[in-house]
């Protein structure tokens, strides 16, 4: 398996009024093309913090993102976020809030005539080509998503970095949603990395699961390949005997292994805003 994202022991850290706080220590992680990837832990393990790092936002102290065999110093349209809320435009359409990024991505490489075309199939990709006239006020928390998503494959990244995207919504929209998600990634053999608190949706949809230890100074603790053939149904896979030890294993780690022990919050410098620490922290 030759290695296309490389997260090669990567470790930052903050300054808080006690001292530089460690967030990751040496995380490791080769990634091949098309691969799916979840990213698992307790809250506060740093989950987002590594996502930020290979979406350029946040710079690691120690060691480098490489992708592509070129290292990571910047966002950039080649790594896609797709967030836990959706950002859209509120006075935008559908269609617009689609476009808004293609024509960032694609001025002067597509004809206005190609970038409405590419708009149009990656909203059919997501389900929401009827409601492309629709202002995100008049669609559903679900829908609103699956624009965000159409709008991060529309860049045509070469890693779609999401973050806890269905976190938020209710338990039918959510498991609807991973199905177009696995839909999509069979299509577009899109790599993809997950961060998710779900142990069920980490099985389902991964090819790993990369489970971090906690915080402070968090690293991968474990990885755990699921071997489950593709296209995969989750009835079928709801007694299925491999599907269950996959997601013991991941149990045992959270809840043995790395039971969450209370711990108390870095102080921040008068110059360091509380939600930078959140985020440093993976919270």
């Amino acid at each position: 398996m030759s290695t296309y994202l490389d997260i090669s022991q990567i470790s930052i850290e903050f300054p808080t009024k006690t001292g530089p706080f460690k967030a990751l220590d040496k995380v490791d992680l080769k990634i091949a093309r098309g691969e799916f990837i979840s990213l698992i832990g307790h809250s506060g393990c740093g989950k987002s913090t590594v996502l930020n790092i290979v979406a350029g936002l946040y710079e690691a102290t120690e060691g480098a993102v490489i992708l592509e065999s070129k290292e990571v110093n910047a966002p950039g349209p080649d790594r896609a976020v797709v967030f836990q809320h959706h950002s859209l435009f509120p006075w935008l359409t559908v269609f617009e809030n689609v476009e808004i990024a293609v024509k960032q991505v694609f001025k002067g490489k597509k004809s206005k005539a190609e970038m409405r075309q590419w708009v149009d199939y990656n909203l059919a990709l997501v389900h929401m080509s009827h409601a492309s006239h629709k202002l995100p006020a008049e669609i559903s928390g679900g829908m609103k998503q699956r624009v965000g998503i159409a709008r991060a494959l529309a860049m045509e990244p070469k890693v779609l970095l999401m973050d806890e995207p269905f976190g938020a919504l209710d338990a039918l929209t959510r498991a609807h949603l991973q199905d177009a998600l696995m839909e999509i990634q069979s299509e577009l053999n899109n790599t993809v990395i997950l961060i998710t608190h779900d142990v069920d949706e980490a099985v389902l949809l991964s090819d790993r699961i990369v489970m971090m230890t906690n915080g402070p100074a968090a690293k991968v603790g474990e990885i755990l390949n699921i071997d489950l053939p593709r296209p995969r149904d989750r009835l079928a896979l709801a007694d299925n005997p491999d599907y269950n030890h996959y997601r013991a294993a991941v149990l045992t780690f959270l809840h043995q292994k790395q039971a969450k022990k209370p711990a108390s919050p870095p102080q921040l410098s008068s110059a360091e805003p509380l939600t930078e620490v959140k985020k440093a922290v993976g919270a």
